[in-house]
């Protein structure tokens, strides 16, 4: 995951601090000198990482803190402050148009996802309620028209070609149709190179003189480190950029760029790129990752997770069958499908408090659910309500009918009963008078997810 190394020294230079009682100035800049090493590390510009480190060391250093109760707490509490106000301080938005549509040009080189998350971008805003229209101006890339057809249609989205003649008349005739037909939001998907060159930066420039977008959005991968920070720069000095997202966030990556590029261009992160899945995008919100970077979590962003993924009314039915001691193997099914939608288990955990340390490196193997499921869909609709009548002939059929042992299957119908059991001591059926408690949750040991 991006970020780990950064997490990790950041983390070692406060557990310095937090040993020390009291702290005096030597202690403060020997630990600001640890994480500008870190940010440097992690691939951040040199002049960012350098105003940061004064920034913090200029707040650290005053009498309020050296003085409070918990001097290492205070300057933690200035770092994330500070790495907040380093991505950007607060939330951006995509602009919205007074007379739609609401014109975005997705800019950037060959091969940085402008596709891809042109088409993440469209879906967000189909979700929120929007109608999106995707637009193919790369008319040199071969097959790049091909790929935003596949993607918008796989996404429900639909898409807007004209072939291979000039991106800006493609442009002006996709902006009349969404007037039209009634689409509130318009991306066009321009072309990239390899590297930048005038001819690119020319095209680009005729496009916005002649449909004036009412936002330039800049594709970078963040995973080329510094190059991504001079991208972000030569786009930015050239077009005029109004936002940037950050691609591949979820990769082997030092997190550099995220650090660098607002502060470098002045422009705002608006999304970035988790994952290969056309629903991996988040809306950055530089405070939460801060709170992550420095193992803080991001409590928000998982109960904004949960939201997205989770079905309301389902929930309300799993609570009323819980109530009435009815959980039964439809029931599990239902709620493995639920927490699969959220993502990786693995992404999902490191969201919480102090959590993403302790599974790095624990190997979680997600196809655990994909067998569960599998053993559940080969159980007979009667077996799924009452699994208590699965004798062993049937648990042969059910174990040969989804390619697992029977011992999968003996597994699963024993965790299956002591969540009953659990559910049913949350229920309160114990003696009459007494007061409920909360059940002991080591009966699921062994609940292999």
């Amino acid at each position: 995951m991006a970020f780990e190394g950064l997490s990790d020294r950041l983390e070692a230079a406060f557990q310095r601090l937090k040993s020390k009682g009291a702290l005096t100035e030597a202690d403060v800049k020997s630990a600001m000198r640890e994480v500008r090493l870190a940010l440097l590390e992690a691939d951040v510009n040199y002049k960012v990482a350098k105003d940061f480190t004064e920034k913090v060391t200029q707040r650290a250093v005053g009498e309020q803190v050296m003085e409070s109760l918990t001097p290492a707490q205070m300057v933690i509490k200035i770092v994330n402050e500070e790495l907040t106000e380093l991505m950007g301080g607060t939330k951006s938005r995509l602009a919205i148009a007074n007379h739609p549509p609401t014109v975005v040009m997705m800019c950037g080189l060959q091969g940085s996802g402008k596709t891809t998350h042109s088409a993440k971008i469209a879906l967000h805003l189909k979700n929120e309620g929007h109608r999106p229209l995707l637009v193919a101006c790369d008319i040199y890339r071969p097959a790049a028209i091909k790929q935003l057809q596949v993607v918008g249609e796989s996404i429900g989205v639909p898409v807007f070609e004209m072939g291979q003649i000039n991106p800006v008349e493609i442009a002006k005739e996709a902006i009349k149709l969404a007037k039209d037909n009634g689409y509130d939001y318009v991306f066009l998907d321009t072309a990239g190179r390899l590297h930048i060159d005038e001819e690119l930066m020319n095209e680009l420039k005729n496009i916005k003189a002649e449909v004036k977008p009412h936002e330039i959005l800049l594709v970078v991968d963040s995973m080329t480190g510094q190059d991504a920070v001079n991208v972000a720069t030569t786009f930015n000095d050239a077009l005029g950029i109004d936002g940037i997202v950050l691609t591949k966030l979820d990769g082997d990556t030092r997190g550099g760029a995220a650090l660098s590029t607002r502060a470098v261009t002045g422009k705002p992160i608006k999304f970035v790129g988790i994952g290969e899945k056309l629903t991996d995008l988040d809306t950055f919100h530089p405070d939460r990752m801060a709170s992550r970077i420095l193992g803080m979590g991001d409590m928000l962003s998982l109960i904004e997770k949960a939201e997205r993924s989770l079905d309301e009314k389902k929930a309300m039915e799993l609570e009323q069958r819980l109530r009435q001691n009815k959980f039964d193997m439809n029931d599990l099914l239902d709620q493995l499908a639920q927490i699969r939608r959220m993502g990786s288990i693995k992404d999902t955990l490191s969201m919480l408090p102090g959590v993403e340390k302790k599974i790095k490196d624990i190997d979680i193997d997600e196809r655990q659910f994909d067998r569960v499921r599998a053993i559940i869909e080969s159980m007979t609709p009667q077996e799924r309500e009452k699994p208590e009548i699965i004798n062993p002939s049937r648990k042969k059929r059910i174990a040969a009918g989804c390619g697992q042992q029977i011992e999968d299957v003996n597994r699963l119908l024993t965790q299956h009963k002591q969540m009953q059991k659990m559910f049913k001591q949350m229920n309160g059926k114990g003696k009459k008078g007494k007061r409920r408690r909360m059940p002991d949750m080591s009966q699921l040991k062994g609940f292999n997810m």
